[in-house]
């Protein structure tokens, strides 16, 4: 991810974004913002028409009450509240509206640039810290919106209206109240340019808490076992200092601006009642002036509180937004739909090419140096070496989950850089070593992303892998929920994800140490099924266990990122190389 400390972000910039992110929500924001203002310039006749009804009882101590021009200017006050409330209601539904929506889209636009971003970028982020943009940015940003912005605009309006009726009742008091406003706004400007750097640590420190707990807690059987449950907590309490401290900073700064508005606003009001009753005692101006005057000054230093408050908010929100659309503008992956490539009936032929491939974090690193191979369709071919050979560089290759430097990958002849990711990807079936079942029923784990699978398959798929006895075993069979309620194995687990590579029936299959998880006995009856399921597929095992490839027709022996052997089991022992060093090594382990 991008390094936030090193720009600052602004409030117009994130805004800027927003209306270019969703056009088409811009006319009912504004129409909101203008209902929002319109209120607010309603408010603002109030106190005109309430000097007016002060004049008429002043008038009438010294004659007879005009009570008809009382009840005319009442019952036009009364319109103007009830306009004023219509439009307070309605400009609250749009903006909830928007915001709901805007909210939506910004969610889903992240859930769909995580499948256009390069796998590099998960490398060096946290999938806690893109939760927290999804939730906690997300929310913040849509609340400041559906709140703040319109009583900011409100108040705005509220407060320029204030200051032309005030000139317009009374010049003098004015400027007093003008000095009162600048000092404000002045203080205000320091703080705010203080105070905005930790509202983006704010957020920056809690996506970072974020990704700490998703970790820690995903593997917290690990921390058990290990017994860093101190040095956990350590960490944490270095993440969570952090946050703390960054919360503590943002709110401390941002905490003083409200009441320091409100007693440079109460200062101006003392102000303007002293100079108001001098004006007066002189007879310059008439009580009801005074009347109208106050409740303006009163007008005017409220909208002062609420934009010190809206600023607070708007800056957390600048802050989440920055970390939202510094997201939605990485780097995506190459464009591709311009390939209109689709296979046929696919053989199963692969050919390595002179690859060379480096990660793109340690470029001077290169983990594949002028890889070639060619397998044979329908050829069962294991990938061997040491930690860091390669191994599963070479399947992310193959997958096309990172893009070779120098080379060419070909399936059936036709490179696929040719071809779509899409493509590529359904051609393989897929059993990792780290096992993936997600919080739904037996049946919607096994046929995921398939349609049209009955339950006769998914019976032959449990069968052959030797699990069907554990999914008659549950409450309601195929259609059991899988969830931490459900005591499941780890070697059960595997055993599900090959059964579902099974169902998936690819024409080419990656079997990635899929038995790492299981016993022995169950490591047979899942050697079984997947020989079967290798049948007439071209596969490709990476294997630690060599005892488990032996009857693979391919064997690819790595070595610092080359292939230094190849052949069958007996023709590597035959050749007594480094093959037959590491299977004699894991024998003799073995005895």
């Amino acid at each position: 991810m991008k390094k936030y400390n090193q720009e600052k972000p602004s409030i117009g910039s994130v805004l800027q974004k927003l209306l270019r992110h969703s056009k088409d929500m811009l006319f009912p924001m504004l129409a909101a913002l203008l209902l929002a203002a319109g209120s607010a310039v309603l408010t603002i006749i109030g106190p005109d028409r309430l000097s007016e009804i002060t004049q008429y009882i002043t008038d009438g101590i010294a004659g007879q009450i005009d009570l008809r021009g009382i009840a005319r200017v009442g019952s036009s006050l009364v319109s103007i509240y009830v306009l004023s409330a219509a439009f307070g209601f309605v400009q609250n539904y749009i903006t909830s509206t928007v915001t709901l929506k805007l909210s939506n889209r910004l969610r889903n636009d992240i859930s769909q640039k995580i499948n256009r971003v390069p796998m590099k970028l998960f490398g060096r982020t946290s999938p806690g810290d893109i939760l927290s943009r999804m939730t906690n940015d997300v929310q913040i940003l849509a609340q400041t919106l559906s709140n703040s912005l319109p009583q900011m605009v409100s108040a705005l309006c509220q407060f320029t209206g204030c200051i032309i009726m005030m000139f317009v009742t009374e010049w003098h008091m004015s400027l007093v109240a003008i000095v009162a406003m600048l000092a404000g706004f002045g203080l205000m400007g320091v703080i705010m340019s203080q105070s905005q750097k930790y509202f983006l640590a704010q957020q920056t420190t809690l996506g970072d808490l974020s990704g700490y707990v998703e970790e820690m807690y995903s593997g917290h059987s690990v921390v058990r076992i290990s017994c860093a449950e101190n040095q956990m907590r350590a960490a944490f309490r270095d993440l969570n200092k952090a946050v703390y401290e960054a919360n503590r900073k943002s709110q401390f700064l941002s905490g003083i601006m409200q009441p320091l508005m409100s007693f440079v606003g109460n200062l101006g009001y003392v102000a303007v009642c002293v100079y108001g009753a001098k004006l007066a005692m002189d007879g310059t101006i008439g009580f009801g002036v005074i009347v109208a005057f106050i409740m303006y000054v009163r007008l005017f230093t409220s909208p002062l509180s609420t934009i010190a408050q809206g600023m607070t908010q708007m800056q957390s929100a600048t802050a989440a937004g920055t970390r939202i659309f510094d997201f939605l503008e990485e780097e995506e992956m190459e464009y591709e739909e311009d390939k209109k490539f689709l296979p046929g009936r696919v053989l199963g032929s692969v050919e390595f090419r002179h690859v060379s491939f480096s990660y793109p974090d340690t470029p001077d690193r290169q983990i594949i140096r002028d890889f070639s191979a060619i397998v044979k369709p329908g050829q069962k071919v294991a990938v061997v070496g040491p930690t860091g050979a390669g191994k599963t560089t070479i399947i992310n290759l193959l997958m096309r989950f990172y893009e070779i430097e120098n080379g060419s990958i070909l399936i059936d002849g036709i490179p696929i850089c040719e071809m779509k990711r899409e493509t590529v990807h359904d051609m393989f079936s897929m059993v990792l070593q780290d096992t993936w079942l997600f919080q739904g029923s037996v049946r919607e784990n096994l046929q995921y992303n398939k349609v049209g699978v009955t339950d006769k398959e998914l019976e032959d798929a449990c069968r052959a892998c030797g699990i069907w006895e554990f999914v008659e075993s549950l409450q309601e069979g195929l259609d059991s929920e899988l969830s931490e309620n459900v005591e499941i194995s780890a070697g059960q687990k595997q055993l599900l994800t090959i059964a579902r590579a099974m169902i998936q029936n690819c024409p080419m299959l990656i079997l990635d140490e899929a038995t790492s998880s299981v016993d022995t006995r169950t490591e047979l009856l899942a050697q079984k099924a997947m020989d079967k399921l290798t049948e007439g597929r071209t596969s490709f095992v990476i294997a630690h266990r060599l005892s488990t490839i032996k009857n693979a027709d391919l064997i690819l022996v790595l070595k610092d990122g080359n292939v230094i052997e190849q052949g069958n089991h007996d023709e590597l022992l035959r050749q007594g190389g480094f093959y037959a060093e590491l299977y004699n090594s894991q024998f003799e382990e073995a005895v």
